[in-house]
């Protein structure tokens, strides 16, 4: 009989565990069971928050900066370097971790320190950067990502346009002149598990807006300063899928940086090494904090089972809380899920003990696939 190995692949629990911690407790459970398993872990994030510790966890070296935090004051922000190779997260920099709570600046929030981190990772001598983008308090089109890197934002007085993405209304011209010339010989992927435009009733500001506080008339002020931009900068690049990805950052960085979209978590298996770590492996754990109709569009967990069931390999996954019937997770190629909800039905109490309710939960898995 062929001796089991497992590759536990999970994204973070939002708000209770790490990737890595949800590996390091799916690790103990397993073991507990059948002492000496074979397990490898692969923490894996799709973009968004997340991302650069999964590249850490990887291999990576974590790298620091001080940047202009979506207030505009000083956060620091890490990203992370393997080679020349940098795998940046806009989150870490523009993300809404960095509003302090209840306090929302919709109209002017900046992207501005996005702009910062891209810029340390050229001066790391980055050649390939994976912008991971998602969780941001911004709507700004990744005008300030572009200013930090040297473009030019002026209103008809020939003065810049002020932060934020409400202040856009106000653009005259957009000189793109003066962006840093290394960007150029730079292979910049962007990764998001979004694929909206910028402007619309799919765009930016109406689906994402209200997340970041913004009002409805707030909204209809972005939009309308975001379509403006848009027609300065380049229209048709405003309708390209992943445009509208964290506040229209991802619309900044296809028009301006020659930035190509791909789906985060492909992305991040690759960057991750993800295929000759499924090689070795019997059965893959995936999971993240929510199995719900969004896993199915792109996160994580679906981009991990997807790649596992063309190896012909079989999907367990684990959870807090499971929102998709049996033919759904079959659909995705998750032969089963295990919820922490099942364990625990109070949710305070589940996201309070969710580490040993997941070693409890891969003791299950244990029994169920691998004893015997």
């Amino acid at each position: 009989m062929e001796t089991a190995r497992v590759l536990v692949a999970a994204d973070k629990f939002k708000g209770s565990l790490t990737a890595v911690q949800v590996a390091e407790r799916v690790t103990a459970g397993l073991r507990r069971v059948i002492p000496g398993l074979a397990v490898e872990t692969l923490p894996v994030a799709d973009g968004g928050d997340g991302t650069v510790a999964a590249a850490v966890a990887a291999g990576f070296e974590r790298r620091e900066a001080r940047v202009t935090g979506p207030l505009g004051d000083p956060v620091t922000a890490a990203y992370a370097l393997r080679g020349d190779t940098a795998v940046v997260e806009m989150a870490e920099a523009s993300g809404l971790q960095h509003l302090p709570d209840g306090v929302f600046a919709p109209l002017t929030a900046t992207t501005y320190g996005s702009g910062e981190l891209l810029k340390a990772a050229l001066e790391a001598g980055a050649t390939t950067i994976v912008f991971g983008v998602g969780g941001s308090a911004t709507t700004d089109g990744g005008a300030g990502m572009l200013a930090a890197l040297g473009a030019r934002f002026l209103d008809a007085d020939g003065k810049p346009v002020g932060p934020g993405g409400g202040p856009l209304a106000t653009l005259a011209e957009a000189d793109l002149s003066g962006l840093d010339p290394r960007l150029a010989d730079v292979d910049l992927i962007l990764a998001s598990d979004v694929d909206n435009p910028l402007t619309g009733p799919k765009g930016a500001p109406e689906v994402y807006g209200r997340q970041k506080g913004a009002s409805e008339k707030d909204i209809a002020v972005l939009d309308a300063a975001l379509t403006h931009y848009a027609s300065i900068l380049g229209p048709e690049t405003a309708d390209l899928p992943g445009a509208g990805a964290a506040g229209g950052i991802g619309y900044g960085a296809l028009v301006a940086l020659g930035a190509r979209f791909r789906p985060g978590i492909e992305v991040m298996l690759d960057v991750l090494g993800f295929a000759p770590a499924l090689a070795r492996a019997t059965l893959v754990i995936t999971g993240e904090g929510s199995l719900d109709e969004q896993t199915l569009h792109g996160k994580a967990p679906a981009g991990v089972a997807a790649a596992a069931r063309a190896a012909g390999i079989e999907v367990v996954a684990v959870c807090g809380r499971l929102a998709l019937p049996p033919e759904a997770l079959e659909k995705a190629g998750i032969r089963r899920a295990y919820a922490l909800a099942e364990l625990e039905p109070d949710p305070a109490v589940s996201m309070a003990q969710a580490g040993p309710l997941l070693e409890r939960a891969a003791e299950s898995i244990a029994r169920d696939f691998l004893a015997g």
